[in-house]
């Protein structure tokens, strides 16, 4: 008789960074800070640095797929964080797998562009996304543009991104956080909606240069607090918060933006 793993198994589906500031590497960090075991299911392999994203190779999807079988059918997966999925075949390939295993609580980061420019999700995987994805996802984390381009709303203000995370929502059981650090000003909002309630979490902004890979870390980090058996809301809070810690201790390695110290 095999015990319970000492820590939460988290199967991350991204793509690979070479900076390591942003996909599966910030995922990997973070998930092993936060003492889970993570897995890695590989989707792209990009060539970026702190400033640009050049090139992006997907893998066929159903290299993706048997990724993830391969780990699910093997190992105790308490969670599932998705990242770059590039196209629409692995986004499908993707959702087919996750209708299989309907238990485990997945975390969607909806990698639509790299911040340095990069498309990072073709037009059909935009589509393929809502209608076969999203109903099969936990908690959605887009920050403004993505939720701007996935809901078709304009999203410029704090009403507004309540109305796109209840249009991403729908009536189903997906959680929406729209992450608001696109919004100017010196106090950062973000909002969750879940269960037909919106709740807001607030913060001050770190004045300079832009970070990279923040949406990485913080579904990573929320994945892990739902693996945990968490509450939605407590597990975005934890999220945010080790976020916001990962930043504060920030630093510039490179020519681009600054990399959280995670």
């Amino acid at each position: 008789m095999t015990s319970a793993p000492p820590h939460p198994v988290i199967l991350i589906v991204a793509g690979s960074d070479p900076t390591s500031g942003a996909g599966l590497q910030a995922d990997l960090k973070t998930v092993t800070r936060l003492g889970g075991y993570a897995l890695t299911a590989v989707t792209a392999i990009t060539v970026q640095d702190t400033r640009h994203v050049h090139q992006v190779y997907p893998l066929p999807a159903y290299q993706v797929a048997q990724q993830m079988r391969a780990c699910l059918a093997d190992l105790p997966v308490n969670g599932i964080k998705l990242g770059m999925l590039a196209t629409r075949e692995i986004v499908l390939a993707v959702a087919e797998v996750l209708a299989e295993w309907p238990q485990i609580p997945v975390v969607a980061d909806p990698v639509l562009a790299g911040t340095g420019g990069g498309t990072l999700l073709d037009a059909g995987g935009h589509h393929a996304l809502l209608t076969q994805l999203l109903p099969l996802v936990s908690l959605l984390t887009p920050n403004l543009p993505e939720a701007q381009a996935l809901s078709g709303l304009p999203v410029h203000t704090l009403p507004e991104m309540e109305a796109a995370a209840r249009q991403l929502a729908g009536q189903g059981k997906t959680a929406i956080l729209v992450t608001g650090g696109h919004l100017p000003g010196p106090l950062l909002t973000d909002l969750l909606w879940s269960n037909q309630h919106a709740r807001q979490f607030h913060s001050q902004r770190i004045p300079g240069a832009g970070f990279h890979g923040t949406g990485c870390t913080l579904a990573s980090a929320i994945a892990v607090g739902l693996a945990q058996g968490q509450s939605c809301a407590e597990a975005v809070q934890g999220g945010l918060v080790f976020v916001r810690q990962a930043m504060e201790r920030g630093f510039v390695l490179g020519r681009g933006q600054r990399l959280l110290a995670v």
